[in-house]
């Protein structure tokens, strides 16, 4: 059995709702990946006190951070809708205009698996230096049957090629391709949901999603594809509410989704739907930056109605080109008004919750032993600095990695 005791850390466990502060001379011991054990080095059982024991000089240790919410595997980039941004242009007069999702559509059908793996795994690789041992990658820049279940095979093959847990994600109702267009309900019947079943069969997806926008589809467009995401027993997540209000959020809570994300036009009457429903608000302030949008979250809302809030980068390559966990959490603090506590639970416990993980997140004895050790000794310094990683080491299941 693989044992290990870690002493003289500031843990900061999240494993109470309160917001209390790092356990000081804290101790971690961990056996075979999973934590066994938590509390002050003082306190340390017999049976775990000749374990080997490693130092950490008093520095932070948090839960990993988890990002439940990218697009990582695509092809190419979209710097010149940036420059047409900056020139005035909307991202739905982009989209509209044959750019935005199908821009990224054609460049990531023609691209075989290995290229798709090739550009994805350096955007991985910056988030695993920030600490990352747990993301989500979405499908959606397919919108054929090959091309999608290509990239959600890309997604699996992640996993496989880091020390990290890569969840899956459907998100075939992302935009309707240029040879269904207007015919949305058709590209649903005839590609998105035959190819659910597929992806589904070939265990390719652990969550469903879809983008619920005038740009895209309906709330009783996105019910077709939840309905039969229920008929195979996976649970959903939602784009919502993120350049208008269209109900998405409502509908969400409806299915009791896991997660529903953006918000920016979200409402207090959504925000109490969410909280009964159990659904996470995941916040994604990259988007929010890159499109130069106004108006926020209503964050006040959420914590009124104690709806869990998450953070997470959207790393796409149209509207949050961003591969920080950092950044997102300063971000989370900056833009939308979040504090320094709320920001570390967005990316640990509340991202977990995010992707119906009960297993990580949190610093508590039979949980993963995915940890971090940074160069901090507050919570406050991972959300405080701009462009400065303070990561000292990262455990992935127990092992340094």
């Amino acid at each position: 059995m693989e044992r290990q005791l870690l002493t003289n850390g500031r843990l900061a466990t999240l494993d109470a709702p309160d917001g209390a502060g790092p356990v000081e001379a804290g101790a971690v011991a961990l056996a075979d990946g999973r934590i066994v054990w938590v509390g002050t080095a003082a306190a340390v059982p017999a049976e775990h006190a000749d374990w080997p024991r490693q130092d950490l000089g008093g520095r932070l240790v948090t839960p990993a951070p988890i990002d439940c919410h990218t697009h990582l595997v695509f092809a190419g980039n979209r710097a010149q809708e940036f420059e047409r941004r900056l020139q005035g242009a909307s991202y739905a007069e982009i989209a509209r205009a044959g750019g935005g999702i199908l821009a990224t559509v054609s460049g990531t059908r023609a691209a075989s698996e290995d290229a798709l793996l090739e550009q994805a795994l350096p955007r991985l690789d910056a988030l695993i230096a920030e600490g990352v041992t747990t993301l989500e990658v979405k499908s959606g820049y397919g919108l054929d049957r090959e091309t999608e279940l290509r990239m959600l095979r890309t997604a699996r093959r992640l996993g496989r090629e880091r020390p990290v847990r890569i969840l899956t994600t459907f998100l075939g109702a992302h935009a309707c391709p240029p040879d269904y267009r207007g015919r949305p309900d058709a590209y649903l019947d005839e590609i998105c949901l035959p190819t659910l079943r597929d992806a589904h069969a070939e265990g390719l997806v652990d969550a469903v999603d879809g983008f619920c926008e005038g740009i895209a589809f309906s709330t009783a467009q996105i019910a077709r594809v939840f309905d039969v995401a229920g008929e195979l027993g996976l649970p959903v997540k939602l784009h919502a509410e993120q350049l208008s209000h269209l109900g998405g959020t409502a509908l969400a809570a409806r299915y009791r989704a896991l997660s529903a994300d953006h918000l920016e036009y979200a409402t207090e009457e959504d925000a109490r739907a969410l909280a009964a429903a159990g659904t996470v608000a995941v916040l994604l302030p990259g988007a929010f930056y890159t499109l130069r949008e106004t108006q926020a979250p209503p964050v006040a809302a959420f914590r009124a109605a104690g709806v869990a809030m998450a953070l997470a980068t959207d790393c796409n390559p149209g509207s949050s080109p961003m591969t920080s966990i950092l950044m997102a959490m300063n971000m989370g603090c900056t833009l939308f008004g979040l504090t320094p506590d709320e920001a570390l639970r967005g990316v640990t416990v509340n991202a977990a919750r995010a992707l119906g993980l009960a297993d990580c997140g949190r610093i508590a004895a039979g949980l993963r032993g995915d940890l971090t050790v940074w160069d901090a000794t507050t919570p406050a310094e991972l959300a405080w600095r701009i462009g400065f990683n303070p990561l000292h080491r990262r455990l992935f299941g127990g092992s340094e990695c």
